[in-house]
């Protein structure tokens, strides 16, 4: 076995959903490279056309699609002009997402649904459209974007926590159910990652000293740092190449050491 030609994705197909930006972009960028053919998907045209300049700044060659994850008639019509014009997808990653910080008592539930429906729906959904393909070519990859929230519960993030600890189930259930069939699901449950949408809460504040939450982010981490979105890609690589075969119904957490660290005794 030539092992390091078991990580080439050369020539595959994958589907990476909201690759706009962040770790969506990120996670496509590193297939590129791996040799894997990009389409994605984000929410608008706007979106679309910051996320497409993006990509061809970075030299790759990528298929946007403007698609509602949630939406099971727009997917599936996705799916089947992605099989269409690009080829079968080989490799889906479920990294769409959204959070709503709010305290449960004033959440309601709509905004509780909102969450589930992008978070938990959509996976189920982009998933059921893309396993009958990779059935019929006998192989495929799965990649859920769970999170430290699938393990932990945190104040206001309830509904977000709901719907990473059910994409972990998810992630188990579809290595159970198709396994047999040579389809790996997997997860990443990312740490505290480094990216625009978290750049105020890194901010360095008037007198000098760190933001509060980074603070505490740093001292929960036995990495002593925030990850980076680079530090994702060896391991969605990874899960998407045939070097993880037999591999199925894990969650990778990329955390810098979060979840096994109690944390340091107060002085």
């Amino acid at each position: 076995m030539d092992v390091m030609k078991s990580f080439s994705l050369e020539g595959k197909v994958a589907l990476v959903t909201g690759a706009a930006y962040g770790i969506g972009f990120a996670i496509a960028e590193a297939y590129a490279k791996a040799g894997a053919k990009i389409v994605f998907n984000c929410r608008g045209q706007e979106h679309m056309d910051v996320a497409m300049k993006a990509y061809e700044e970075k030299g790759i060659k990528a298929k946007g699609y403007i698609c509602d994850v949630t939406d099971e008639a727009q997917v599936a019509d996705m799916v089947q002009d992605i099989e269409k014009t690009v080829g079968t997808i080989d490799i889906l990653v479920n990294n769409a997402g959204i959070i709503k910080r709010i305290p449960m008592t004033d959440m309601s539930a709509e905004e509780f649904r909102q969450v589930i429906d992008v978070d938990l729906n959509a996976p189920f959904i982009v998933s059921k459209a893309v396993i009958p393909g990779m059935l019929k070519k006998g192989h495929g990859k799965i990649i859920n974007i769970c999170s430290m929230m699938s393990e932990l519960g945190r104040e206001t993030v309830s509904a977000y926590a709901a719907a990473k600890g059910g994409l972990k189930m998810l992630t188990k259930n579809i290595a159970s159910e198709y396994g047999e069939f040579n389809i790996q699901c997997n997860g990443i449950g990312p740490g505290y990652i480094a990216t625009p949408q978290t750049a105020p809460l890194r901010e360095i504040q008037p007198d000098g000293s760190r933001h509060p939450f980074d603070q505490f982010i740093i001292s929960k981490t036995p990495a002593a740092r925030w990850g980076n979105p680079e530090d994702l890609m060896g391991p969605a690589v990874f899960l998407a190449s045939e070097a993880s075969d037999f591999v199925n119904g894990q969650i990778l957490y990329v955390d810098g050491g979060i979840l096994a660290y109690i944390g340091k005794q107060p002085k």
